[in-house]
């Protein structure tokens, strides 16, 4: 049986490989025009080792301002942690510093219509024309690897499916999903919640975008476009509105999606086949942040699971990278000096999987994920909010049992969000929960939709007993507790597609015509999937599940402290929530328990 390997603890992903920086000086050549096969020419900058050798390079681009990226801005914005006010998610291009002065080429770029770059035509082969072009410059060697997160992520598993000659190695670490082109509407918004992410991190962006009246848009998007507009959870946010009412003339790809807030027939065998072009060695992987806004996350493990490539994985801790980007650059040069420079780093010797398990607070290795040593093992909802290892047994044969409810008022009349609380006794001993997981939920409303939302805590530590002692009849109400991971499900958007679905992993059939309202009384079963982790439940501890249909913004006005932590769109109408537990309506979690 396969089992995880232990390393030491640390806030970088452990490594011990490194070289000396060789070269001082840098030469910068900024705002470089370069001609893409249909004449549009595109801006990059490009910084190089102050030497006449030819060199590997190493190419970031994506849709966010190379302006924004460059080591001019650390000489005044040194990395900033998440929690500190000038944070800033787009700076995600690479230290540039480091990369030169370990002997590589770091070119920075963005796509046509982005920043400096000119518009007009497809920017579907832009990255690839850019890798060919810059391995064709005296400064190069021939070699090219690609760096940066996030949306530089997406690009570089854009560009793999296309196998431009030139390029040698990736490491997209926080990519966006993989079931679409530059990202995916199914592991951005798992089981078709919408969340308003890309509307707040759309306003860091340098997109062109037009003004003036709107007009008439083309069919079906007009009547989209209607419909959009007509929707009273829509209309219960001003900010959201206000962007659809511009009819795509502020921020086109957001208001695309709200219009359309579906999986477009066809995507995700379009994607099966364009996974199978990946042959480019790639070193993916999020952290376990990113289940706030889930593309990262849930590409990461989906890119890592559907291509064949020689390939790793990495999980990394519970708080997002420092910006601008410079987290382990140790790693992503031990990467790049074993495929682009032929040094033997024993980066392909060690296990291919590597993963911070929060609790814990040390890193492990894997030979797969998810774990191939998994037990996945089931928690029952029980009554009184307890959750059990054990399924309800009747004590007769006709025993009712009724369901626990709650209702939600809409954000019109209350920022109280309600919710049901399920959790275990005190654990007797450690257990470790690492993988993704899911919920199977029996229940009833009386609308006809709603969201549902389930978070996983861990919950403790809790000495306490319970009796019937004045004191002892509840868990005490100040316990620590640490939200661990969250899942998603539009209640309409239910149907799976059981030829893709796996027990841990309910594949949801997101098309427009897949929606099926709600009969209001009727019970129904919903395969809820929760966005994968890593935790430690130590022993005294409590694994808790909660059931809930709303969350809000954290600021006023439609706004929220931080962009990576978004809202979603919720029901503008007062929902009643019935949930069931009993032998004929068995709601359980799924948990991936890993022996230790």
């Amino acid at each position: 049986m396969a089992t995880t390997r232990i390393l030491n603890s640390s806030d970088t992903p452990p490594t011990e490989y490194d070289r000396a920086p060789t070269y001082s000086r840098m030469i910068r050549d900024r705002d470089v025009y370069v001609p893409m096969r249909d004449g549009v020419k595109i801006c990059v900058d490009i910084y190089r080792p102050d030497t006449t050798e030819k060199l590997p390079a190493l190419l970031a681009f994506a849709i966010y301002n190379k302006d924004i990226q460059g080591p001019d801005v650390t000489e005044t914005l040194p990395p900033q942690p998440a929690w500190t006010p000038l944070w800033t998610g787009p700076q995600e291009a690479g230290d540039t510093h480091f990369l030169v002065s370990r002997g590589y080429v770091h070119i920075i770029g963005s796509p046509r219509a982005v920043g400096k770059s000119e518009g007009g035509g497809s920017r579907q082969w832009d990255s690839y024309d850019l890798i060919e072009w810059i391995a064709a410059q005296p400064w190069c060697d021939g070699n090219v690897g690609m760096v940066g997160i996030s949306g530089f992520g997406a690009e570089q598993f854009h560009v793999a499916k296309q196998q431009p000659p030139h390029l040698k190695a990736i490491f997209p670490f926080d990519p966006r999903g993989a079931y679409g082109t530059l990202g995916s509407f199914r592991e951005e918004y798992p089981g078709g919640v919408l969340h308003l992410f890309r509307y707040l991190v759309g306003h860091f962006s340098a997109m062109h975008q037009h003004r003036g009246a709107p007009g008439q848009l083309p069919e079906p998007k007009e009547s989209y476009w209607r419909e959009a507009m007509a929707n009273p959870d829509y209309r219960m946010y001003p900010n959201v509105l206000n962007m659809i009412a511009q009819k795509g003339q502020h921020m086109p790809p957001i208001f695309d999606m709200f219009i359309d807030p579906y999986e477009k027939p066809g995507t995700v065998e379009q994607a099966e086949a364009d996974l199978a072009k990946i042959k480019i060695p790639f070193y993916t992987g999020s952290g376990w942040y990113g289940y706030t806004y889930k593309t990262h996350l849930n590409g990461a493990q989906n890119y890592f699971a559907a291509a064949d490539a020689p390939k790793k994985l990495m999980f990394t801790g519970p708080a997002h990278l420092e910006r601008p980007f410079h987290s382990f650059h140790r790693e992503m040069l031990r990467w790049f000096d074993h495929w682009l420079r032929g040094i033997d780093t024993d980066v392909m010797r060690e296990p291919p999987v590597k993963f911070w398990v929060m609790g814990e607070n040390r890193w492990r290795t894997a030979t797969n994920w998810p774990l191939p040593e998994t037990q996945w093992t089931k928690l029952y909802l029980d009554s009184w909010e307890r959750l059990s290892a054990e399924p309800f047994i009747p004590s007769s044969v006709d025993q009712y049992v009724p369901p626990d409810a709650f209702v939600q008022m809409p954000l019109t009349q209350t920022k109280v969000i309600q919710k049901l609380r399920y959790m275990t006794d005190p654990l007797p001993d450690d257990v470790l929960v690492a993988g993704p997981m899911s919920l199977t939920l029996f229940a009833e409303i009386d609308q006809e939709d709603t969201n549902w939302f389930v978070i996983v805590k861990d919950v403790g530590p809790d000495a306490s007993v319970m009796s019937v002692r004045e004191g002892e009849r509840e868990p005490p109400s100040d316990l620590p507790e640490r939200e661990v991971t969250r899942g998603w499900l539009k209640a309409s958007l239910r149907q799976t597609d059981p030829k893709r679905s796996k027990p841990w992993k309910p594949w949801h059939v997101l098309t427009r015509d897949s929606r099926k309202a709600i009969v209001p009384g009727e019970i129904n079963e919903y395969q809820i999937e929760i966005t994968a982790t890593a935790n430690m439940f130590r022993k005294g501890h409590r694994i808790c599940i909660e059931i809930a249909s709303m969350d809000s913004p954290t600021g006023v006005a439609g706004a929220t402290n931080a962009e990576y932590v978004p809202y979603h769109i919720c029901s503008s109408k007062t929902v009643m929530h019935k949930i069931y537990h009993d032998a004929e309506r068995p709601s359980h979690v799924l948990l991936p328990v890993i022996p230790i």
